[in-house]
Parts: C-alpha cells; structure tokens; sequence
C-alpha cells in the first residue's frame, strides 16, 4: 500500500557536510536547509529496495553544475526577469525571431556548452553501471548525462548539442554550426546581459539586425536546435519508448523536477497506475506529489552522494 507522501524537514539531527555546488553557482540553486538524517535514512531504504530503478532528472539536476532553470524561487529565470522561452509556432513562422534567437544562442554557446556534470550526475552513472539504474529519462537539453557517461539514457526534450534541419532532417553537431556563425559573421559582436536556462543570453532587438543566419547545407531549409520548444509536442515514439522502460522498472525517482511540463509529469501518472512506488527528491513542490510514498527536500548533489546503490 502507498503510504501518504510527506515533505521530511529537519526534526532530527541534520547531516552537516560541504555544498556539491562549485564556488560561484549557488546563485541558481534555491534556498534549501540541510537534509535530515531521516530523510536520508529513508530514501536509502527506498533506493535498497528498488532493483530496476526508473529516473526522471530535470533542471533543479543541473542548477548545481550552474545552469539556471525556469521556476525556482527567487532565483529562476521567471522570477529574475519577464523573459519567457521561444516558442515552437514564432520560431518556425518568422525569420526575425529565427535571427534573434540564433543571435542570442550564438553568443551564450561558449559558455553553455562548457558547463560539466556535477556530482548528482555522476552519481547517478555510477548506478547506472552497477546495474541499480534501469532506465533514466531527462528533461534536460544540456547533455550533461551524456558527459557523465550515462548510457540508458533518454533525452525527452532533445539536446541543445544537435541541430536539426526543418526541411529534409538532416542533424548535425551544434559545435559545428558555430564554426559557420564565426564565418558568417566575423565582425560581428553584442553585449550579452543574463544567461537563460536554454544556452542564450538575452540580447536588445537592435542588437541583432545584422547577424547572418545559415541554412541548411543540404537542403537550404530552416535549422533549429534538436530540442522541443515550448508549445511543441515530445515525439509520440519516443514517448511509447520510455512507457516500455518504465513497464520494465519496479520504482520511480525524481531528482530536481518540479514535473510542472506535461511530458514528463505522464510517466508519474502511468506510474500511479502501475501502483510503482515514487520517491522525489527536489527543492519545492511538485505536481507529482499527492503520487509519492517519499518526498525529500534537498540539493541533488549532496543527497545522492551520501545513497549507497546497495
């Protein structure tokens, strides 16, 4: 039977220990106390217990390797500014909001493209090879699982590293589209303000009036990151795909979602179904909940560093 969830604060003794969060990037991550020895103690059991653990990570997973997300508190890219995220429908409709966005994307690459797993990452490869982790499912475009070396790996929302042609399919790499922006554009430079959780900066409009755009080499139509915009849809095969890995899984858990985006917040939903235990790990609520026997509140990193996948 599925215990009713609970948010586990510090009523006993709090773990103390250094921050997994590099020097310098802790203005992404939200405000959050210690975890408990409690909470701990019960998501080791929950992880003892699980023999093919299914995994939803999601942007509070890459806060501490410095990558903002969207809605944390106080420190989201909601809450620091009025910007919101291109759209699938302006991004395929209009060239001017193709040029702005590539322009901004342009400029923030370097420093997105740098950014490094962080111990959460690794800890969750680590699983992953001694045969703990079935399956993990991200809702992140950074490729940081990736660099961590994970394997039974499933990219919900695409990776921001590919790019893809509208026109004939075509994919390449994302390092090499930059090579052809620097040609494109030699003399070309801009002042970037904010960084955003997608890999752009944030850019006036005036800025970008003349900032050269390629097109496809193949076809000459229209290139796009290989990664779901907002108002886009998941494709319907990749999503049958993870039902497949997670009817093939025994327990569910979440590591720094909020799963407030549809996409990923169905496979909890079909989890509740399979009556499969879940447990969160996040900073804040979540939609899911209501739909967890475990809910602890903490730094990914930290947390997971201190579970044995026994």
């Amino acid at each position: 039977m599925r215990l009713p969830w609970q948010v586990l604060t510090p009523h006993t003794a709090p773990m103390r220990r250094a921050s997994s969060v590099p020097a310098g990037m802790l203005n992404f991550v939200p405000a959050c106390s210690t975890t408990d020895a409690q909470s701990l103690e019960q998501l080791q059991d929950f992880v003892t217990r699980a023999r093919r653990l299914f995994a939803i990570t999601g942007a509070g997973l890459s806060t501490e390797s410095g990558i903002p997300d969207y809605r944390s508190e106080g420190v989201g890219l909601y809450a620091r500014t009025d910007r919101r995220p291109m759209q699938h429908a302006e991004f395929v409709r209009s060239a001017k909001s193709r040029q702005r966005y590539w322009a901004r994307n342009f400029v923030g690459w370097p420093q997105f493209s740098s950014h490094q797993p962080n111990s959460a990452h690794k800890v969750l490869q680590r699983w992953e090879e001694r045969g703990k982790l079935h399956w993990l499912v991200t809702q992140n475009v950074d490729a940081l699982h990736s660099k961590a070396g994970q394997k039974r790996l499933t990219e919900l929302h695409g990776c921001a590293h590919r790019v893809m042609c509208l026109g004939c399919g075509a994919t390449s790499a994302r390092e090499e589209l930059q090579r052809r922006f620097l040609t494109l554009n030699p003399d070309w430079t801009a002042q970037a303000a904010a960084v955003a959780p997608d890999g752009d900066v944030f850019l006036e409009d005036e800025q970008v009036l003349h900032f050269r755009v390629p097109s496809c080499e193949d076809c000459g139509g229209i290139l796009k990151p290989e990664v779901t915009f907002f108002g886009d849809t998941v494709n319907k095969a990749t999503v049958q795909f993870v039902h497949d890995r997670l009817a093939e899984s025994d327990a569910v858990l979440v590591v720094g979602s909020s799963l407030q985006v549809y996409s990923g917040y169905r496979f909890l939903l079909a989890a509740s179904d399979r009556r499969m235990p879940v447990a969160i790990l996040n900073i804040g609520a979540t939609r899911a909940d209501h739909l967890a026997e475990l809910k602890v509140s903490g730094r990914c990193g930290e947390v997971l560093s201190l579970i044995r996948p026994v």
